[in-house]
Formats: structure tokens, C-alpha cells, sequence
């Protein structure tokens, strides 16, 4: 059965660079997510702070707050990409994470070959990659050109590759930063149907996005992350109807 937790998950990004670390303006208010020297000079940010939440089989969890709140950083903790400063998280079953299809692409290697490398590299058998092939070559509409190096490819093409392989093996847990689409307007209508099938048959879904229409369309549950921390959880669409509120007092 699919699970996921996060357990008092924090985060700092460090600033290395000199460039990056001069004293603040003694002018300007201070942010409680910047760590700072006795000089003043800024040593790192609180990406995340003490996180804790769970999402069980059939869970569908949306990820809601303004740009900077942490949504795609814990989205990457996750998935294993960053690895948390303090807690932990914990995950039971398959975890697939369509944060940058881009990711792990070997421009030199051909289209066939790069659905095997990122097949392998997803946990897949060699004999599953093998008998989801034929659909993801068809998918795409690349034809010959799979036999070819990725570096030939146009923008679009190696989005097409990179979509029908993402979509092509069914997630367990899938953690997903904005909808995925592709293509030109015939194409990009097929990718919505086969995105919306991919979804579905995800055990547990963490979903990131500032559509409110798609996160309530798809998800139950809501987390409301703010400064890196949750600000509250609930029913998706009561706390997006908060979250609007506050947004729009803020704006005036």
C-alpha cells in the first residue's frame, strides 16, 4: 500500500559565494528565514521548517502558497533529490516524480536508449521498459527518429520523448509540480487525456500547482505552505477559499 510522511522536516540553503553573503541594509525589515552572521552577513535560508504531515493510499494532497513558500523545494526533498538537514521522510511503494522531465536526458545517447536509461533509472525491469516500448514510441510520433542521438532533436521533439516516457509506467506515488503537457494543439490534446489517466491510477498523489481549478479537480486534501512551513491543512477547496481571502487582502 502507498505511503508517504514527512516527520519535522527542515532545510537550510547555504550561502557559500561572497557575493551572496554582504551585511543587509540596516533599512531593511528583517526576514526570520534568513540566517545571519554577528556582522549581519546572511550564512543561508530556511528552505523548510519542521514539516510533518502523511498521505495514505488514495490520498490526493495539493500544495498550495505563493511563490517561495517552499512548495517545490519539499517536492524535491521528497522525491530524494535534496536530502532534509533534520527529520525524515518515509515512503512505501514506487515513488514517481515528474518535477523536471528534462532530468537525467543523454543528449548523445539515441531515443531508444534514452527510454531505456530513464526506465532503468525510474526502477523499472528490463522486461517492463521492453513491453511498454511500442507505446511510448507511438506516442511520441518520433518514428525513425528514436534511432537517432537526442542532440538532433528539436525543443519540441525531446519534450514529446520525455513525456510519453514520464507518463509511460504506472506510479504508485506520484509527485507532481504543475500539470505536464506538451506538443503542438493536436498533440497537446492527446497529453491532457494520457495525463489525466496517469493520475488517476496513482496510489497517492502530491500535487504542486497555483491553479485552483486543477488541484481541486484532483485533489481531496490541501496543505497551505507558508515561508517554508505549514500554515495549515484541510479540505482543498476550504482552505484555497482562505488562501484566496488573504491573497486578495494582500493585493489591495
Amino acid at each position: 500500500m502507498a505511503y508517504v510522511s514527512a516527520e519535522n522536516v527542515s532545510l537550510v540553503f547555504p550561502l557559500y559565494s561572497r557575493a551572496q553573503v554582504q551585511g543587509m541594509s540596516s533599512d531593511a525589515p528583517h526576514d526570520d528565514r534568513l540566517i545571519l552572521a554577528n556582522d549581519g552577513r546572511v550564512l543561508g535560508v530556511k528552505a523548510l521548517e519542521n514539516i510533518s504531515f502523511e498521505a495514505k493510499s488514495g490520498d490526493r494532497l495539493a500544495l498550495i502558497g505563493k511563490n517561495g513558500s517552499g512548495k517545490t523545494t519539499l517536492l524535491q526533498v521528497l522525491s530524494g533529490i535534496i536530502p532534509p538537514d533534520e527529520g525524515c521522510v518515509n515512503i512505501r511503494g514506487r515513488s514517481t516524480n515528474l518535477i523536471n522531465i528534462n532530468l537525467g536526458m543523454q543528449v548523445e545517447a539515441s531515443g531508444h536508449r534514452n527510454i531505456t536509461l530513464r526506465g532503468l533509472a525510474a526502477g523499472q525491469s528490463r522486461d517492463e521498459i521492453e513491453r511498454r516500448r511500442q507505446d511510448i514510441a507511438e506516442f511520441s510520433e518520433l518514428g525513425e527518429f528514436l534511432d537517432m542521438p537526442i542532440e538532433t532533436y528539436s525543443a519540441g521533439m525531446r519534450m514529446r520523448l520525455n513525456f510519453a516516457i514520464a507518463t509511460a509506467f504506472d506510479p504508485e506515488i506520484l509527485i507532481l509540480d504543475e500539470w505536464l503537457s506538451a506538443g503542438d494543439a493536436a498533440f497537446k490534446a492527446k497529453a491532457t487525456a494520457r495525463m489525466a489517466e496517469f493520475v488517476g491510477k496513482a496510489g497517492v498523489l502530491i500535487l504542486a500547482s497555483h491553479s485552483r481549478k486543477l488541484l481541486v479537480e484532483n485533489c481531496n486534501k490541501a496543505i497551505w505552505l507558508e515561508e517554508g512551513a505549514i500554515r495549515a491543512t484541510g479540505d482543498v477547496g476550504e482552505l484555497f477559499d482562505a488562501y484566496d481571502a488573504e491573497t486578495s487582502r494582500d493585493s489591495r
